[in-house]
């Protein structure tokens, strides 16, 4: 980001501890004094090298829209259970069920690799603002500017890439005030070292996601593996460990509370950038939908799952994105409800437009900027339900999101490759067929048919301006739960969909070619296709209004904020530095910010989702702390609370200290803190952390994992029984 952006000392303000997700460029301009002020300890220059790419920031690396630290430089990765929980899946059976058991390699050689499972190591970030921005024509529509920047923003990525091993990508910043070229070092082979029993990784369940206090083991071990002589390769028995420049060394003293950390990772997205309005719509429509179709889906698949030890592993991965997705979406409107967030936003922007109009002329633009956006978000609430119901089809029933997956790669690839939707250019054809293959674990055709009809009803009961096309000419206008369900069965026994080597063949085949197969599903997810790829035409025309329009109203605010301001998460490398604390949730009740194994025996039932593993709770009772006792607690801490400001994408990362060493795992927030993506409030805003005593427990005292303990430089702790107080 430019420095622009930094425009008063942070010196002056220690305020901002807790909120910012900061980029590597905007940490390289941080005032070091704030910074040691802080409680950084080593040099502010050692957090990041623009010019080697390499310092603590170099650490925290991206896994597949999670994030995970080295921690060995033999390529060992930590992040959480449930970024990891794609390759437990993969290798899980009723015969040998990982998810609930656990895996541990004794050896290198037993290491589990996971199909299209990737690491990206940042290298480098470089400003590109007016190279995308010239590349727009001169009296452009909105449509015409954003397929000018989408262009760019491929042409730049292609250049990136031309060098082996390169993952790249184009951030936008501020609605596209800024634009940033992120250079990455992409590793093919990834495999699982440890994961701990679903009973730990999961401990409590839904019931406890997204809330304190916490005792969850979240958290696995991975290993990077490159090519003999150190490039990078996909799976091969060949490969050797990755060698880590930069990992982060195990800081086996653990924190306590008011003690500095910075949780580095790759947060999603937030939203803080928005127009009260535009929050307003996703507090009473988008939350509320979501709440009520993945809702729906959860039940089914708990309910269908439940009946088939097979089933219930397949349905495990969707199920798992599903209920964290129900749960955020509950969070959000909580929180938007508790902290008044639109009408602060809204106030805000009132009190924006007024210190603009005293600027007359030069802020004219910036305020009919904000005119425009709000008219646009007033139009596109018309078409809501329709929208969102074609945006969750993907989310739900494998078989049709699977029919149009072949479908749309089809039709894309028929164009050049610079004019396809980003997701089907060529550099993308290895993950997709990857995910295409994956997901036969995930179909279990009952849960399958039961969520595809649950669409169609869906569909079926939208409004005359909003109807889905194919599902009229496929299923009827009228629904009738007989016949969609005898149509259902006769189009899931006609195809050859959800066969892998016929859905593999499908990948490489025209248009025409799938056409000619009659397959009654394929031919749904055909029809199914062209309605999501004129709705992605709507959508690019809406987004290149919001570039145009959205970038004139960010200049105003960030010159009247008078302060830094970190831009909203987008995806790419960010830091937050934050303190160790705890926080008072409602009226009378004050939490402290460190859980231990007594509270999580405490919490044991012996049913799920509080059902301790035998060899967890025997090791525990018998009070075997290890060296990994916490003197002031006079037990083994669990979880930690900090007030780093996080969001999705986050889980997984480097939870450290301020000379660079691990003290934990980030993994959730807490329920009162979920709309921090449209706001951070000091009060309640709190991550929720593995510590690293409880990981080292669980490796040392638990599992026995010698050789693993001595790879990260840990000395085993002798089975020494310590009394609490």
């Amino acid at each position: 980001m430019k420095k622009t952006l930094l425009l008063l000392s942070l010196v002056a303000a220690p305020a901002l501890a807790g909120e910012g997700k900061w980029t590597p460029q905007q940490v390289l301009e941080l005032d070091p004094a704030w910074l040691r002020a802080q409680g950084l300890q080593v040099p502010p220059k050692k957090l990041w090298d623009p010019q080697r790419g390499t310092g603590l920031l170099a650490g925290a690396v991206n896994v597949g829209g999670c994030t995970g630290a080295f921690i060995a430089a033999s390529g060992l990765v930590i992040t959480n259970h449930h970024c990891a929980f794609g390759i437990i899946q993969e290798h899980s059976s009723p015969q040998r069920d990982l998810i609930t058991d656990g895996f541990l390699a004794s050896k290198r050689e037993d290491e589990l690799p996971g199909k299209g499972s990737r690491v990206q190591v940042p290298r480098s970030f470089k400003d590109v603002t007016k190279d995308v921005l010239a590349a727009v024509p001169e009296g452009a529509d909105d449509l015409a500017r954003f397929k000018a920047i989408e262009r760019k923003q491929k042409e730049l990525v292609a250049e990136c890439e031309k060098r082996p091993a390169t993952r790249c990508q184009v951030a936008s910043f501020d609605g596209g005030l800024n634009y940033t070229l992120v250079d990455a070092v992409e590793l093919a082979d990834v495999r699982l070292v440890y994961a701990p029993p679903r009973a730990v990784g999961e401990y409590g369940g839904e019931e406890d996601n997204w809330m304190w206090p916490r005792h969850t083991g979240d958290f696995a071990i991975l290993r990077a593996y490159t090519a003999p002589d150190g490039a990078s390769a996909p799976y091969s028995d060949k490969n050797v460990p990755y060698r880590a420049e930069f990992f982060f060394p195990l800081a086996t003293e653990g924190v306590k509370p008011n003690d500095f950390v910075m949780v580095l990772g790759y947060p999603g997205r937030t939203y803080r950038a928005l127009l009260a309005e535009e929050m307003a719509e996703r507090q009473s429509r988008l939350y509320p939908r979501m709440r009520d179709v993945f809702g729906e889906a959860i039940r089914i698949l708990e309910e269908e799952g439940d009946k088939d030890a097979t089933g219930k592993i397949a349905v495990a991965s969707l199920l798992k994105s599903l209920h964290n997705v129900h749960k955020n979406a509950g969070g959000q409107l909580a929180g938007l409800k508790r902290g008044r967030i639109v009408q602060k936003q809204r106030d805000a922007e009132e009190a924006v437009a007024a210190w603009a109009r005293k600027g007359a002329a030069k802020w004219e633009q910036a305020l009919k900027a904000r005119e425009a956006l709000l008219a646009d978000q007033a139009a596109t609430a018309k078409v809501f339900e329709r929208e969102f119901l074609l945006g969750a089809a993907s989310r739900l029933a494998r078989g049709p999101a699977l029919a149009v997956t072949v479908s749309r790669l089809a039709a894309e690839r028929a164009k050049p490759d610079l004019e396809r939707r980003p997701e089907y250019m060529d550099r993308e054809l290895a993950r997709l067929k990857d995910r295409l293959e994956r997901e036969q674990k995930n179909v279990f055709l009952p849960a399958d048919k039961k969520l595809f009809q649950a669409f169609v009803r869906r569909a079926q009961a939208l409004g005359p301006e909003e109807r889905i096309a194919s599902v009229d000419k496929h299923f009827g206008k009228t629904y009738s739960e007989k016949d969609v369900a005898a149509k259902l069965d006769a189009m899931y026994a006609g195809t050859k969909v959800l066969t892998l080597a016929e859905r593999m063949k499908m990948a490489g085949e025209t248009v025409a070619q799938l056409e000619a197969r009659k397959d009654p599903l394929l031919a749904f997810g055909l029809d199914l296709a062209k309605e999501m790829a004129a709705l992605d035409e709507v959508l690019d025309r809406r987004q290149g209004a919001a570039m145009r329009l959205r970038p004139e109203w960010r200049k105003a605010v960030l010159a009247h904020a008078g302060k830094p301001v970190a831009p909203d998460a987008n995806g790419t490398l960010r830091v937050t530095f934050a303190r160790v604390q705890g926080y008072a949730p409602r009226d009378g009740a004050v939490y402290t910010p460190q859980t231990t194994l007594s509270g999580l025996l405490a919490k044991h039932t012996g049913e799920e989702p509080f059902d301790v593993p035998a060899k967890v709770s025997t090791v525990a009772e018998a009070k075997r702390f290890g060296t990994w006792m916490d003197s002031r607690l006079k037990d083994v801490p669990v979880n930690f609370l900090s007030d780093a400001d996080t969001t999705g994408g986050n889980s997984g990362s480097p939870t450290v200290n301020g000379r660079g060493q691990l003290v934990g795992v980030n993994f959730d927030r807490v329920w009162e803190n979920v709309a921090n993506d449209f706001g951070y409030n000091p009060d309640v805003a709190r991550n929720v952390n593995v510590d690293v005593r409880y990981i080292l427990w669980m490796l040392d005292q638990v599992e026995n994992a010698d050789a693993l303990l001595r790879e990260l430089g840990v000395r085993k702790g002798p089975p020494v029984a310590r009394e609490t107080r």
